[in-house]
């Protein structure tokens, strides 16, 4: 038998027997630590799968014999903090709102734990600042201009029950009619008008006749002088802060075809204790107010 193996003389290594431009190909092995670690990577990739969940299935991975799930520890870890905070969790319960600011302890609990429901549940809408958005009508938390009051009561029964959904029988609940029927000069002195109520630029002789017709049309719900109706939610409409903008063509489209929003209600979802701690936070982020609601104002 012929041994037709080619031994680079250089080296005393086998080539393979390819050769570029006259330079031979070396059949250079693996190296032995370098094989022995790969074989046993395979090994414990199969233990691995045999242990624990890997093998996607119709309806799921394997399970694995040791039964461990990442769910599973994650519900563990919550439940072993929820264990710890079981004290404060059932003070911030029954502890009354308008007070809770002076409990140290339970009010740097609130605020740490409302954060945390914020940024899960609020800042989607409301924006990971709290300074909502214009364009679509999430209210900016972070001023003292309440649609519907900024009292911890307040804020609470908003959280609670939500605004204007069908999900919740006492969800705060308002709606502002389209104007379109009017004609375009009348809903022009309007807007003139109501512009002039800020102070923003409007033309004098146009708010004149416009504030007749929000005498006659619009003060019910928004006031003789503006100021807003917190009872029924209306916007004070004589301050700087404008909900879906304060423009021209921003009005007039308000007034054509108004633009409510609606929130969920959060209390089945969230709980009381979660419920006043979003609260607390919302009170604390600079605009909200002392006291309690007023008797009456809250119907919960």
């Amino acid at each position: 038998m012929t041994d037709n193996r080619k031994i680079d003389p250089e080296t005393g290594t086998e080539t393979t027997g390819h050769s570029w431009d006259g330079i031979e190909e070396l059949n250079t092995p693996l190296p032995r630590w370098w094989l022995w670690t790969f074989y046993a990577t395979v090994v414990w990739g199969v233990i691995y799968t045999v242990l624990y969940p890997a093998w996607p299935m119709f309806s799921g991975a394997t399970a694995g014999l040791l039964g461990y799930s990442t769910r599973g520890e994650v519900a563990a870890e919550i439940a072993r903090v929820d264990l710890s905070n079981a004290d404060l969790t059932e003070s911030l319960v029954n502890v009354d709102l308008a007070v809770l600011k002076d409990n140290g302890e339970l009010h740097r609990f609130a605020m740490q734990a409302g954060r945390s429901v914020f940024a899960a549940n609020c800042s989607q809408c409301h924006g990971a600042g709290a300074g909502g958005v214009v364009a679509s009508g999430y209210p900016n938390l972070l001023d003292d201009d309440w649609l519907w009051g900024g009292t911890m009561e307040e804020i609470a029964y908003t959280v609670r029950h939500g605004i204007r959904n069908e999900d919740d029988a006492d969800a705060r609940f308002s709606e502002m009619p389209p104007f379109d029927w009017m004609e375009d000069s009348d809903l022009n002195a309007t807007v003139h008008f109501v512009r002039s109520l800020s102070g923003l630029e409007h033309n004098e002789a146009a708010a004149l006749a416009g504030a007749e017709i929000f005498a006659d049309n619009c003060s019910a719900c928004h006031g003789e002088r503006g100021l807003g109706d917190r009872e029924t939610g209306a916007p004070n409409l004589a301050d700087a802060i404008w909900l879906r903008g304060g423009s021209h063509d921003a009005i007039l489209r308000q007034l054509k075809a108004p633009r409510m929003g609606v929130m969920p209600p959060w209390q089945a979802r969230l709980g009381e204790a979660e419920v006043r701690a979003v609260t607390a936070y919302v009170h604390g982020l600079g605009g909200g107010e002392a006291g309690v609601a007023a008797e009456g104002a809250v119907a919960d």
